[in-house]
């Protein structure tokens, strides 16, 4: 077990001792770390003996005395030296056996890891757990964790999930319940599957567990084009859509008299299909499942509205292009209508099809560098565009494996990009020159 160096930060410990990048660490005091949340506990002694493997394989060890709070100034390729845990499970729904071949590798992993659970928010099944890694979470009182649970019903999740072993889910979290562990939940929804009567008994076993199970998130099955010899799934109609919200909605008032919060909350993605308005921030008790697409919406609406675009004259406005998925486009085109309007700019958003996955996905984050330069092929007399952050990944690649550098290069124009609202807003307010 080996974790590889990414990064020594300036002025600390790591640096001063000549650690590099590229350098793997080995072992604390002899002992070797299976992962960052195990090497907390293991650097939190004053004085350490560090086995260093230098990038030619040789080893140094490295002798660091420290307060017991102080930081060695170390940042890993990867939280866990170990290998991360895959998923085994074969999903009705699974979007990574829906992805378009040829891509880079990182985008076909499927990772079922409790720690990246913990450390990230990243949804696990528990179908992939053994006894030690039960006993760790409780001992290490590793909690929250984010569970997929999709249905209670025993044998509707063996089916959906295609494994024998995926039918005691209300037996593990109560396990987990029992010893401290508070669980965030997720349903990803499939006509027909684990919806109507299925997703109330869902719904229904997960509140009981409540206030320890904290959330329930509801998110529609999403289909790319590639698709062949997987199960027919289907997605949700706009009635079938309007249906679920004013179910859930009633759910949400009990839970809201009951429990104080929603409990149950809705990807955005079923208001925009139903036609319906998104609910507003209250509903989302603080957001707890933003990172999962619950509340994203609202809460982008929200920092807009609170977002003065401040300039000291319009007229000098170089106008942009902003391209977004087709559902970001229903939802932003008012906005932008009005400060156009407002500031009389002529910026366009720019709903891009989406033909790499097939147009049946919508959604901002999986567009391609180059189904955006498509799309905006059209509108020659623009000579700048700002893209949202959201479809790049850290290394500032597109998921066609396009690069920044060379959209760029393809652009004839000006590129930048905007992170959240208040970025874009921003953007759209700034002076040319």
């Amino acid at each position: 077990m080996k974790g590889l160096i990414s990064a020594v930060r300036r002025n600390t410990i790591a640096e001063v001792h000549g650690i590099k990048p590229g350098e793997k660490l080995i072992a604390v005091n002899g002992t070797s770390p299976t992962d960052i949340i195990e090497l907390s506990y293991l650097v939190a002694d004053e004085k350490l003996d560090l086995s260093i493997e230098s990038q030619d394989g040789k080893l140094r060890h490295i002798i660091v005395e420290k307060q017991p709070d102080e930081d060695l100034g170390i940042e890993f390729d990867s939280a866990v030296f170990d290998g991360v845990r895959y998923c085994h499970n074969k999903c009705v729904f699974c979007f990574v056996d829906q992805m378009i071949p040829g891509m880079r590798k990182t985008l076909y992993d499927r990772d079922d890891d409790f720690r990246l659970s913990f450390l990230y928010g990243n949804f696990l099944t528990l179908t992939n757990m053994k006894e030690c890694d039960y006993e760790r979470i409780i001992k290490t009182h590793m909690s929250p964790l984010y569970v997929s649970i999709h249905a209670t019903d025993s044998a509707v999740r063996r089916d959906m999930m295609n494994n024998k072993n995926a039918g005691n889910i209300l037996a593990e979290l109560q396990r987990l319940i029992d010893n401290g562990i508070t669980i965030h939940t997720q349903v990803v929804l499939c006509p027909g599957f684990n919806d109507g009567k299925i997703l109330e008994k869902t719904f229904k076993d997960l509140v009981a567990l409540a206030p320890m199970v904290e959330t329930m998130a509801v998110v529609p099955v999403g289909l790319t084009k590639n698709r062949e010899g997987l199960p027919e799934v289907r997605l949700f109609t706009s009635i079938e859509a309007q249906n679920i919200i004013l179910q859930v909605e009633k759910w949400q008032d009990e839970c809201r008299e009951k429990l104080g919060k929603s409990f149950i909350y809705l990807g955005d993605e079923f208001y925009i299909n139903a036609g319906m308005e998104i609910p507003k921030a209250e509903r989302y008790d603080g957001f707890p499942q933003l990172e999962n697409g619950i509340g994203l919406s609202r809460n982008f609406l929200d920092e807009w509205e609170n977002s003065p675009a401040v300039t000291a004259s319009y007229d000098k406005i170089e106008n942009a292009l902003v391209p977004v998925g087709e559902s970001a486009y229903k939802l932003l085109k008012p906005l932008f209508d009005d400060f156009n309007k407002e500031h009389k700019t002529g910026h366009k958003l720019v709903p891009v099809p989406n033909y790499f996955f097939g147009k049946t996905i919508n959604v901002t984050g999986l567009l391609t560098g180059r189904d955006i330069l498509n799309a905006l092929s059209d509108f020659t007399e623009f000579n700048r565009v700002i893209l949202p952050q959201v479809v790049l990944n850290k290394d500032l690649l597109f998921l066609d494996d396009l690069s920044l550098a060379d959209f760029k290069k393809m652009y004839k124009g000006k590129v930048e990009c905007a992170k959240n609202a208040n970025e874009l807003k921003q953007l759209l307010a700034k002076q040319g020159g």
